[in-house]
């Protein structure tokens, strides 16, 4: 007769094992049913399960061996059925990691580069309510869609806005809840809310900004 004391670790390892299984098996993967729906689903690449939300999947592109991590979201349009004026609305480049829980919104156009990674909990969106009529809730309305662009090997930290309109150059470091609205450059080091560069490779070497 098996105690309780006993069970209960041998009942965890069998739930953790099944829970390990069940993550696995529901990844979207290339080649899948779900990833047919997809623009684009490059080779080896995954969303992993569980997924939070997907909408608009015709218009988002993904390239080859990105991830994109549990718990997150992935739309294309304001909702399902919505057609975006772009096709792709959204994309994401090849060998590209999307940190757990993080939400990427596209209605016109979202691009992400190569070997971009993020920590958990980012927001990138090209859009944005707005609240010009005061007779209308600013949930009902939007402003003006503007594009955004993270280009080839940036690295976004845990909880990251990046908002309408906001560039963030090659290899840039945005650090940690930093709120992006404008243009980051390239080679830098980014903070705060509203983000500003703090350090810079500028001619050969690194120059703090502060």
């Amino acid at each position: 007769m098996i105690s309780g004391s006993d069970r209960s670790p041998r009942l965890g390892d069998f739930v953790n094992a099944a829970w390990d299984r069940i993550t696995d098996i529901g990844k979207i993967r290339a080649g899948s049913r779900r990833a047919s729906r997809f623009g684009r689903f490059g080779p080896d690449s995954a969303i992993c399960f569980p997924v939070a939300a997907l909408f608009g999947e015709r218009y988002i592109h993904i390239g080859a061996g990105s991830v994109i991590g549990p718990y997150s979201s992935l739309s294309a349009g304001v909702g399902p059925g919505d057609v975006p004026p772009r096709d792709p609305a959204v994309v994401i480049g090849s060998h590209t990691v999307i940190g757990k829980g993080s939400d990427i919104v596209g209605q016109m156009s979202v691009e992400i580069g190569d070997d971009v990674w993020t920590g958990p909990y980012v927001y990138i969106t090209d859009a944005n309510h707005g609240y010009e009529d005061v007779k209308v809730p600013p949930g009902k309305q939007f402003a003006p869609r503007r594009r955004v662009r993270i280009e080839d090997g940036a690295w976004l930290g845990t909880g990251v806005v990046v908002l309408p309109g906001a560039t963030i150059g090659r290899h840039a470091v945005i650090g940690a809840r930093a709120v992006v609205t404008g243009e980051i450059p390239a080679y830098s080091v980014a903070v705060g809310n509203p983000a500003r560069v703090v350090r810079q490779y500028i001619e050969g070497e690194w120059r703090s900004l502060d």
